[in-house]
Order: C-alpha cells, then sequence, then structure tokens
C-alpha cells in the first residue's frame, strides 16, 4: 500500500482533534513519573511516544483488569439483571509498538474465534483502529524476531507508523488504516528507501535464534522431568511477569453484593497462584512452584501451540526486564532445549 507521511506537530494537532469531537477515545502512552501506561487523552500534547514500550501492555485495552460484566438487583418481582451501557465510540489506539499489536492478533484465538465469542473483548476490537509504532532501536531485552515477530511487524496493527525525526512515514495495513491516513500526504521515494533502510538496523540489532527451534515438541515429552525440579527454585510466585505479559489472559469471576444489589466482575489472575487451581475440596494440582513454572511454560510453549499453531509470547521482553530476581525466559527456554533426547 501506498505510503504516506505527516509532520509532527500536525499528528499532535489530530490526536488532539479526534479527542474532542466526542465521537472518538484516543488512547496513547501516557508517562507519569517514570511509568508509561496506556490512557485516554484529551490532548496530543499528553502523548509520549519516547518509551521503548510502556510498563503495562496494550491488552488492557481490551480486556481490563477489573471488569463488570453486569449487574443485579434483587426486587419483589425477582431479580433484575443488567448490562453496563455500551460505549458506542470510536477508538483510536496510538503509538502501539509491534510486539504488543501481534499480542492483540494471539489473543484474538482465546476471545474472537471459535464458536465462543467474548463480546466485550470483541466489542473493543471492532470499535478500535490501531495504531503501531516501529521499534528503530530495540533494547537487549526484546526478542520478537525469535517468536515470529519483527520491529517492523505489520500484525496486529491497521497503521504503522516509523518515526523519521520531524515527521512520521505511515503504512495502511487494514481498511481502517486506508480510512485513518486516507489524507495525508503521500511519502517521498526517499523516505522509502529510509524506512527500509530503518527497519533493516533495527531487525539487525536483534539477536537470532534466542528461543531455539523445536521446543514444542521437546515440551510434548518432559512433563516428568527432573528439570523442572530445580528450574522453578528462584521464583517468588509474584507474577509480575504473568501480569506484565501481553497474551497472559487468565481470569476469575467474583461477586461485589452490597445489600440487594452486586455484580459480577471479570478481573485478571494468574497461574503463578496457590488458589488458582485450588479446588473446592481443597486439592491442588498445582501444590508448588514446580507445578506453576511447568504451567507457565509448558502454556505458552506447547499448549497454545498445539491449539493456536502459535506460541503465547511475542517477545517483548517485560517479564525479563521486571522479574525481581532475575527469571530470564529465554534461558530457560535455551535449557529446555538440551532436553532433547
Amino acid at each position: 500500500m501506498e505510503l504516506k507521511t505527516i509532520q509532527k506537530n500536525d499528528f499532535v494537532a489530530l490526536l488532539s482533534e479526534m479527542a474532542k469531537d466526542g465521537e472518538t477515545e484516543v488512547i496513547a502512552p501516557v508517562r507519569k513519573g517514570d511509568i508509561v501506561r496506556f490512557r485516554p487523552i484529551q490532548s496530543g500534547e499528553e502523548a509520549d511516544f519516547s518509551a521503548w514500550n510502556t510498563k503495562l501492555s496494550v491488552k488492557e485495552a481490551f480486556f481490563p483488569q477489573n471488569e463488570c460484566l453486569y449487574t443485579y438487583a434483587t426486587e419483589s418481582e425477582g431479580l433484575d439483571v443488567s448490562q453496563p451501557e455500551p460505549d458506542t465510540r470510536r477508538r483510536v489506539l496510538v503509538g502501539v509498538r509491534p510486539c504488543d499489536a501481534r499480542s492483540l492478533a494471539i489473543l484474538d484465538n482465546v476471545f474472537a474465534s471459535g464458536d465462543t465469542k467474548d463480546n466485550y473483548y470483541l466489542d473493543k476490537r471492532e470499535r478500535t483502529t490501531v495504531v503501531g509504532m516501529a521499534c528503530l532501536e530495540p533494547l537487549q531485552t526484546c526478542f520478537c524476531n525469535s517468536v515470529g515477530g519483527s520491529p517492523f511487524g505489520e500484525e496486529g496493527v491497521d497503521v504503522l507508523l516509523c518515526d523519521m525525526g520531524k515527521h512520521y512515514t505511515a503504512k495502511a495495513i487494514t481498511e481502517k488504516g486506508e480510512k485513518l491516513i486516507a489524507d495525508w500526504e503521500a511519502a517521498s521515494p526517499e523516505d522509502a528507501d529510509a524506512v527500509e533502510k530503518a527497519q533493516a538496523e533495527a531487525e539487525g540489532r536483534l539477536e537470532p535464534d534466542v528461543v531455539p527451534d523445536g521446543v514444542k515438541e521437546i515440551l510434548d515429552t518432559c512433563f516428568e522431568d527432573p528439570f523442572w525440579d530445580s528450574v522453578h527454585e528462584r521464583c517468588l510466585g509474584c507474577a509480575t511477569c504473568t501480569y506484565l505479559c501481553p497474551t497472559c489472559h487468565c481470569f476469575d469471576l467474583v461477586e461485589e453484593v452490597t445489600g440487594d444489589k452486586g455484580r459480577r466482575m471479570r478481573v485478571w489472575d494468574t497461574c503463578m497462584f496457590p488458589l488458582f487451581t485450588r479446588h473446592a475440596s481443597g486439592a491442588n494440582p498445582r501444590p508448588s512452584g514446580k507445578e506453576r513454572m511447568r504451567q507457565r511454560v509448558m502454556h505458552k510453549f506447547r499448549y497454545f501451540v498445539e491449539n493456536f499453531g502459535v506460541a503465547a509470547c511475542v517477545g517483548c521482553g517485560r517479564c525479563v526486564i521486571s522479574c525481581p530476581v532475575n527469571l530470564d525466559i529465554r534461558e530457560v527456554l535455551n535449557d529446555v532445549a538440551k532436553l532433547k533426547k
């Protein structure tokens, strides 16, 4: 598709215009202290595209940490159940790194495909245009290229921007993207060459094959391997890795009741917590850190691959950066590879 361009100050003004029209919610990276997170903005000036990635992933814009599914009240005539008022605004999600955008395509397998679709998630996806931001300087903790992605990846985005200094280039990937940038100026041949060069340089910064091939097949045969007896020993069970992960999607359903009124909430949960699989009887099939660590690795790199043909990991490196005991999933997977018989 034709490469377009827009000056940075014009892009800021465009975000402000969209945010104030009342019909569009604009969500962008916003800095508060040392933390950058995706937040609704009222002005383009609030957006901060300088961070390599946000602290929490973009999934919270589609699969919130806490979400009310419905409310209910006990009345004389019976139980009155109602869903929250639907938000009909269009949404533009700006500044999404390619790893995070790809995570949305992966989450679509869980929430937006098959016979049973999650309407809460699907509604947000359908109303949202995702504007990606190519990564020019991936961090040492990034390994998107080893799990099927790229610093300039197009999966999950509607438009992919590339920072060219004083302006952005923009490539429309979908019809939503074409509509968004239809009035932007055509980019020059020099811009096209610069984008191609920037992509080659960015991809060259990443170490190849950080995640070894054939991990899934090895995991197929090592469920009872003694390897799991020790790999978990440093893990604190804090679940930082799963809460920051763009593709982890475990949740719990809880009731919040006051008097004769209540609401059912969906809240993030994690397989790294002891209570996650505890039965009503008190039995727990994952009683220790060993079983819980094994589950995390198996789910991402065996079960998800078996079910959907892709690993539930986009190589964003958040778990590597934020683990308090420096447990590196890349090292774990390389140790798994050594189990090959």
